[in-house]
């Protein structure tokens, strides 16, 4: 009975091993995934935070007395009010003052104007024929500019009278006045400032002297409108290093047509120190180092081949590839960890 037990055992054992030689001599495949290696645009930033201000910012004040008016705002068809928007030669706030419109004599200057028009072009007329001499020709041109001059002063003094947006823009300020009520000259009636392009003053490290330039691209984004990016460029640089900061000044123009940022927001700026339009660009986790250098795995014919390669511009997350790969090739982007060369795969969907 021993002995059959003995002889069952070494069965057993036989049987265990021949197993293992064959699981071993099996062809065994790694399942990994792939992309294919394509070029595309990569960008090296530096990133520096500040405020953003208007470009154009005005307070609108009285230029006369008289009694207050708000107009409506033609793009509504209501009274202005703060964060509408203005047009340049818009009239925000009229004054009524009939005795100042008196003192112009605007209707007479007017007519004085064209007698005199209407003179001078006599005069000529008889000046060619030889009817009068050149004094009075000269003394009839002289007349028709003083009324000329008399007539566009009447208008400028008219136009005291309406407050004018100066330039196209937002009203960020409406101090309420009650209607009708008299004004003096040089009250504040509202606050305009264009910000469709905003300026940007920043401080770049020393560091960065001789990597950023004059007319460079940048990103900027607020911490409140993450979807929101919106395009800068570099457009002043100081070439003074402040001793104490160890920084130097630069202005940026950030482009804002929609007025999505706002005059006032702390923003971020990611300015572009390097690019690259066109580049074999592939994510960072996929390259790994080795003795032989930095490699990544392609595949070809069901087999990884390890490639070794030569990397550019980087960021937090992809890389540059300068050589080792090209367009079109089986980049292994899963199942990596376990491949050396020449390791057969099966390529998984």
């Amino acid at each position: 009975m021993k002995k059959i037990v003995i002889i069952l055992v070494a069965l057993t054992v036989f049987a265990a091993c021949k197993n293992q030689e064959e699981t071993q001599g099996a062809d065994v495949s790694v399942p990994v995934k792939v992309i294919d290696v394509v070029r595309k645009p990569i960008f090296n930033t530096l990133e520096i935070n500040g405020t953003v201000s208007p470009t154009g910012t005005i307070d609108l004040s009285t230029l006369a007395e008289g009694l207050y008016r708000l107009k409506n705002n033609p793009l509504t068809g209501k009274p202005y009010r703060m964060g509408d928007k203005v047009r340049k030669g818009d009239v925000l706030v009229e004054l009524d003052n009939p005795e100042y419109l008196l003192s112009i004599r605007i209707e007479a200057r007017k007519l004085d104007l064209e007698n005199a028009r209407q003179e001078y072009e006599k005069q000529q007329s008889l000046f060619d024929k030889g009817g009068v001499t050149q004094r009075e020709l000269k003394n009839s041109e002289l007349s028709y500019l003083n009324a000329k001059y008399d007539y566009d002063n009447a208008l400028l003094q008219m136009e005291k009278l309406s407050v004018i947006a100066p330039f196209n823009g937002v009203v960020v300020d409406l101090p309420y006045l009650t209607p009708q009520v008299k004004v003096a000259s040089g009250t504040k009636v509202a606050q305009i400032m264009d910000y469709s392009t905003l300026m940007m003053n920043a401080e770049f490290p020393e560091k960065f002297i001789s990597t950023v330039s004059v007319g460079q691209e940048a990103f900027v984004t607020n911490y409140n409108l993450k979807d929101d990016t919106l395009k800068a460029v570099i457009t002043e640089l100081s070439p003074a290093i402040n001793e104490a900061s160890r920084t130097f000044k630069g202005v940026m123009k950030v482009s804002n047509p929609e007025l999505i940022m706002r005059p006032g927001m702390f923003v971020k700026a990611e300015i572009v120190v390097e690019k690259r339009d066109s580049a074999i660009v592939i994510d960072r986790d996929l390259v790994q180092d080795k003795r032989r250098g930095k490699v990544v795995f392609v595949v070809e014919r069901n087999t990884a081949t390890e490639k070794r390669i030569n990397t550019g511009i980087e960021t937090d997350d992809e890389v540059e590839i300068t050589s080792g790969l090209e367009p079109g090739e089986k980049l292994v982007v899963e199942g990596y960890e376990m491949l050396s060369n020449r390791t057969k795969v099966k390529v998984q969907k």
